[in-house]
């Protein structure tokens, strides 16, 4: 998902905004993302409310498998880092 900046460091974490997108397809858009990353990876998911009920649908589907790391919490903006665990993150 995210691209290697090429200079021998980590790949920068892409932003996954979501914000423009119907409500409806929110949720399956960020689970796919979140299923095309490798183990260590992470992206940031761009919101534009707070996406509580999104983490409890992640601990009841992915639990142990991903880590949640608030980057901004609004109160027009909310940016959370999500990673898949494993080798770097």
């Amino acid at each position: 998902m995210a691209a290697s900046e090429g200079n021998g460091s980590a790949p920068r974490d892409e932003d996954l905004d979501v914000r423009l997108d119907p409500p409806g397809v929110r949720h399956e858009r960020i689970f796919g993302a979140f299923a095309a990353l490798p183990p260590g990876r992470a992206f940031v998911l761009v919101n534009d409310h707070d996406p509580k009920p999104l983490r409890y649908q992640f601990e009841a589907e992915h639990a142990g498998t991903f880590s949640w790391e608030p980057l901004e919490e609004g109160p027009e903006v909310w940016r959370i880092r999500i990673a898949r665990l494993g080798a770097y993150v």
